[in-house]
């Protein structure tokens, strides 16, 4: 069973993308702040992460960086999941190492249909 991390600190956001990815089999851990999200990505190893950008403690840009130059989490797939749409934010996440970048709202079949190209 794949493991998905999702870290945002909107409980709402998380809920929706468990209850999605639980349906489909995956397993999920969740983090609501970006200090707890590096905690769990370097405990859990998890296969995916997604993750938003604006969150307390770090941000997703911080955590991104952060996981891409540990030689333990570096090959984890993540996905900027956010709000932050601007070409700009899209193009630094594509630069510190995101594998994707879905802009919120989502579609949970879309958002699905990508973890399952990405984890195939």
């Amino acid at each position: 069973m794949k493991k998905i991390l999702i870290a945002d600190d909107r409980s709402e956001v998380v809920e929706l993308v468990k209850v999605t990815l639980e349906g489909e089999g995956y397993r999920t851990i969740d983090a609501s702040d970006g200090r707890e999200a590096l905690e769990k990505i370097r405990k859990e190893k998890p296969d995916l992460i997604l993750l938003d950008i604006v969150m307390p403690k770090m941000n997703g840009f911080e955590d991104l960086r952060e996981v891409k130059k540990d030689p333990k989490t570096k090959e984890i797939p993540i996905i900027m999941l956010t709000a932050k749409g601007q070409k700009s934010d899209q193009e630094k996440g594509k630069e510190l190492g995101a594998t994707g970048y879905i802009i919120k709202p989502f579609s949970p079949s879309a958002l699905l249909e990508r973890i399952e190209e990405i984890l195939a």
